[in-house]
């Protein structure tokens, strides 16, 4: 440990499994305290084990439940430092000529309205908090916002728009608040699932039993990441030690960007 998160007070949305719990735990090891907005019920329930953590049931793209979430860390701790946002679903690499005329709209609402108001609410609701000390918004991305054929034309899609939303947002807030995103490749052990309206719920991306070997295939350093490899790249964009950087993207990825 090496406590370098010691003092901060954060808001974590979408902290009840995967890459979001890895974060949680990440950043409560350096000594940060979290509060967390979660939808799943049994997720905030195992969360609430410890007696010193808010936590919220909720949607990310809901106001109400946002503002709540804040309210509960500020009247815990009478302020916020960090915000982070690991909301997101998945739609299973469907091309536009995959999807039908019908399905199109409804999915796009769904996947977007996760995967960006998802990350632009908590944002918004927060950001007076944050321009009071100064602190930091860390979006969470894919390599999906950089590279295509990482997911289908929705995913990939709303993955360029937060990093386009985070480009903007950091010039748009500083110098008050620092705005970075990480962009993970693909993680092993996720609970990432589809969308309803193209009946993916039960669907997670990481069954099947070849998936390890997959993703050490696909990266050049032949790893098959896990949520606790990405969560470090958290940890750094909201410690001091980025106190520097604004606009910027980490990219726990395995070394997909080598090959453009």
């Amino acid at each position: 440990m090496t406590n370098a998160l010691e003092g901060k007070r954060c808001l974590l949305v979408g902290g009840g499994s995967g890459i979001g719990r890895a974060v949680l735990d990440a950043f409560e090891a350096e000594g940060a305290r979290v509060g967390v907005l979660e939808r799943d019920a049994s997720k905030c329930e195992a969360l609430e084990s410890r007696a010193d953590r808010p936590v919220v049931r909720g949607d990310a793209t809901k106001v109400a439940d946002v503002t709540a979430a804040l309210g509960r860390c500020t009247d815990a701790w009478g302020g916020l430092d960090v915000l982070v946002n690991c909301v997101g679903v998945f739609d299973f690499y469907r091309g536009l000529g995959e999807l039908s005329v019908d399905e199109l709209p409804a999915a796009f609402s769904e996947l977007y309205g996760v995967n960006v108001l998802g990350q632009l609410v908590p944002a918004r609701v927060c950001l007076d908090a944050l321009r009071a000390t100064r602190g930091a918004m860390v979006f969470t991305l894919s390599s999906s916002a950089f590279h295509v054929g990482r997911g289908g034309i929705l995913y990939i899609g709303s993955k360029f728009a937060i990093r386009g939303s985070v480009l903007a947002l950091a010039a748009e807030f500083a110098p008050d608040v620092r705005v970075n995103g990480v962009a993970p490749g693909g993680v092993a052990g996720t609970d990432l699932r589809g969308t309803e309206a193209l009946n993916q719920t039960l669907r997670r991306v990481s069954d099947g039993p070849d998936r390890v070997k997959d993703l050490e295939k696909l990266t050049p350093l032949r790893v098959a990441l896990r949520s606790e490899d990405i969560a470090p790249s958290y940890v750094f964009l909201a410690s001091d030690a980025s106190r520097s950087m604004t606009g910027t993207f980490l990219h726990p990825d395995g070394g997909l960007g080598v090959r453009g």
